[in-house]
């Protein structure tokens, strides 16, 4: 089976896509053997990313001098892709004195893995293993903190007493501006509020904004903020301003209220008894704390992967080599194509690497009777398959056994599959959320029901990606995709959120796998997020971690 990888694996390059975050990885060594007696070895770690089966350096240590167990300063920061393998190798070199090239240094042993594999785990430990692939005594352990992006909220809400009255017959329609000030000296606007119209003490709304928006990440940032008159003319008429900044805005946070003298500098240079025109009022101030994909997996949280393949009749014989179940000695299917692509990335994020196969549509032996959802090892106890490995031989070896059949029902496996995300969602806790593939050749014959089910599952932790094999007019499956509007039940309930990405695979024959799988788990991190932040779930472990999100002073 080797060659279906080679083949899935062959072409798995870099793809030029929006970088889901930026990851910091720090190193560390145990137990380098000495190169002699004498002295002990001066190491430097070499950090490669392979890209076209090409393995080309990104990045390496400094050399510390003399030491068995070196900590590096040096701290790697690469770009990370849920949707793509990436793959790394950290090769140790002993740098003789007085020289830090490699050309003269003696190679002490290398770890690969990939960026995914670190992440879930946050800190991997690997013997380093020599020429031959013969593991010494020395050991590599890389540790992982997603680069922290301010992505955090700021719920605020302001009042107004007593704001010059602008107005002949009525009073002042008043609004609040916030702007942030640039390094270059320009302003963006933050946010307005709304006109609370005949009130010269106005209670605006709340508002949310990101940390980032508001001041850039950084506390001590100026910020302007300018209250105005509303005319419907739109030449609002200026009241007052003042100056300030988050950092003095968090006072409120430790129950101190805090309020601003609204100055027009026009009446203060003409009046000399002049105050203010009108008094600004920090009501509420809190930071609402956005959790990332990676919080959530740093944090312990297990992806599920399933896997549902169609055996309908329509695939053809799979005797016959027209078929798209048949077995090639040397070219996978596009069933296997599309299952190891997908499923190279998802096993990286699931510890016990024990993967559920079902298959739906068949004949399935003793009695022969249709299936929509029967284990690919015929264990319907323990329907899980060691690996993808696992999953590719049991997919292999079910279909001598089975006799393709019909109709092309897929509500069944997704109800299979809910079954168990509901469980877990009854934990309220960020442990496990699942992914099912589903593999199928055709146009599905249960629309209603499996309209109903994924708009039952957009309530769980659940995302369900459906690839379509073989060359038929999928033009209705793009239903199940709420990319183009939102899906409803037959009922007319609406889905909570958009759980599925349908791609046919027709589009990606020409393609790597990469593709593939990029296309169709690329909305999956921000799928994950959104379920655990609308429930109001944060990542589990975080106490240790915590630190690396907390807003920069």
């Amino acid at each position: 089976m080797s060659n279906i990888y080679e083949s899935a694996e062959a072409t798995l390059g870099f793809i030029s896509s929006p970088c889901l975050t930026k990851v910091e990885l720090r190193v560390a060594c145990r137990g380098i053997s000495d190169r002699d007696a004498l002295s002990k070895p001066d190491p430097c770690v070499v950090l490669k990313m392979q890209s076209h089966g090409q393995w080309f350096e990104v990045d390496r240590t400094e050399v510390i001098r003399s030491s068995s167990s070196p900590v590096f300063s040096k701290i790697f920061l690469v770009d990370y892709y849920f949707e793509e393998v990436q793959r790394l190798r950290f090769e140790l070199h002993d740098i003789s004195s007085g020289n830090n090239g490699l050309r003269d240094a003696d190679f002490l042993g290398a770890m690969e893995c990939t960026l995914g594999q670190i992440v879930s785990q946050r800190k991997l430990t690997k013997a380093l293993l020599k020429q031959g692939n013969t593991a010494g005594k020395s050991s590599i352990t890389v540790t992982a903190e997603e680069l922290s992006g301010n992505d955090d909220y700021v719920e605020l809400s302001f009042s107004a007493r007593k704001l010059d009255d602008k107005d002949f017959f009525s009073k002042s329609d008043p609004f609040l501006e916030i702007f942030r000030i640039n390094d270059d000296g320009t302003e963006s606007l933050v946010h307005r509020t709304e006109t609370v119209m005949n009130n010269l003490s106005p209670v605006w709304k709340s508002f949310k904004v990101s940390l980032n928006t508001l001041c850039s990440g950084d506390q001590d940032r100026e910020l302007k903020c300018t209250v105005w008159d509303w005319d419907s003319n739109g030449k609002h008429d200026f009241i007052g301003e003042f100056h300030t900044t988050f950092k003095e805005m968090r006072v409120e946070q430790e129950g101190k209220q805090i309020q601003w003298e609204c100055i027009n500098p026009k009446y203060q240079m003409k009046k000399k008894n002049y105050r203010n025109s009108g008094v600004v009022i920090l009501n509420h101030c809190k930071i609402i704390k956005m959790y990332s994909f990676l919080d959530y997996i740093m944090g312990g949280c297990q992806i599920q992967f399933t896997v549902a393949i169609d055996f309908t009749a329509s695939n053809g014989d799979p005797r016959n080599s027209c078929s798209l179940h048949y077995i090639h000695p040397y070219q996978p299917n596009e069933y296997l194509k599309a299952l190891v692509a997908v499923g190279e990335i998802c096993q990286d994020y699931d510890s016990d690497k024990m993967f559920p196969a079902f298959g739906f549509g068949a004949l399935i032996p003793p009695d022969f009777k249709v299936s929509h959802d029967f284990a690919v090892n015929f264990d319907e106890d323990n329907p899980e398959c060691a690996g993808i490995q696992g999953v590719v031989e049991a997919y292999q070896n079910c279909l001598p056994k089975i006799q393709l059949y019909g109709p092309t029902n897929i509500a069944p496996i997704i109800q299979k599959v809910a079954s168990s995300a509901s469980e877990e969602m009854h934990t309220k806790e960020a442990m496990e959320y699942f992914i099912l593939l589903i593999l199928t050749d055709g146009v599905i014959t249960d629309m209603a029901d499996t309209r109903e089910a994924i708009v039952h599952a957009s309530h769980l932790p659940m995302s369900v990606i459906i690839v379509g094999v073989g060359n038929a007019d999928f033009t209705d499956m793009q239903i199940l995709d709420g990319d183009d509007g939102i899906l409803r039940s037959p009922k007319g309930e609406p889905v909570l959120r958009d759980i599925v990405q349908f791609v046919p695979f027709k589009d990606f024959k020409h393609a790597s796998p990469a593709a593939l799988a990029k296309s169709v788990l690329a909305e999956v991190p921000n799928q994950v997020v959104d379920y655990y932040n609308a429930k109001g779930i944060k990542p589990k472990c975080m106490s240790d971690y915590e630190s690396t999100r907390t807003f920069s002073p």
